[in-house]
Formats: C-alpha cells, sequence, structure tokens
C-alpha cells in the first residue's frame, strides 16, 4: 500500500496548481495565485468577474485591474503590478490572458484499455 504525507501531497498540488508569478523591475515578485487555491467565495468572485468581460459594453480594464486584485498574493503587491503596468490594456490583457492559461485544469484525456 502506497503511503504519503500531507507535506508530499501539498508538493505536488504546489507542482500542479501554482501561481502565475510575475517580476516587477524592482525586484519583487507577485503571485497571481491558482483558482483552485482560493477559498470559495473568492473563486465566486473571480467567475463574476469573468462573467461580466463577455458582457457588451464592459469596462474591460476595470474588470481585468479587479482580476489581478482578486488573485494576487497580496494586495499591495496586486496595485504595485498595475502601477507598473500604467493602464497599458495590451500589457494588462496579455498579463490576465497568461494567468488565464496557466491555470486552466486539464481536460481528462480517453483512457487506452
Amino acid at each position: 500500500m502506497a503511503s504519503y504525507t500531507l507535506d508530499n501531497i501539498r508538493a505536488a498540488a504546489e507542482a500542479k496548481y501554482g501561481s502565475t508569478d510575475i517580476e516587477l523591475s524592482a525586484g519583487s515578485v507577485v503571485r497571481l495565485l491558482n483558482p483552485l487555491r482560493l477559498p470559495k467565495a473568492t473563486r465566486e468572485e473571480l467567475q463574476g468577474l469573468q462573467d461580466q468581460m463577455e458582457a457588451d459594453g464592459a469596462d474591460q480594464e476595470a474588470l481585468m485591474e479587479g482580476v489581478i486584485r482578486l488573485v494576487a498574493d497580496n494586495p499591495k503587491k496586486g496595485d504595485a503590478l498595475i502601477a507598473a503596468i500604467g493602464g497599458d490594456l495590451a500589457v494588462l490583457a496579455e498579463i490576465v490572458e497568461t494567468y488565464s492559461k496557466s491555470t486552466q485544469v486539464g481536460e481528462a484525456s480517453a483512457s487506452a484499455a
């Protein structure tokens, strides 16, 4: 029978569902946490922001900044990242897209049996 420690499982979860880390020019790192590592209420709020992004006339900049603030491991660092972006919507969109791609849970593959 296989035996695991909780630390082993935590390390595996971090490897599989780790954060998206963005280094700022000052050398600090902003960790954007994987949705699976967020509390349920925060995940639901994130889903709400993502749903709003699809609405016609939505303020994309405000919504994407909201995503960063919500998923940043530290609110001050999230604000620092937004300040460093300086209102560049293309950079903001690239960060949110990179975060979204890196946090997608893979689909189950068909069994070979």
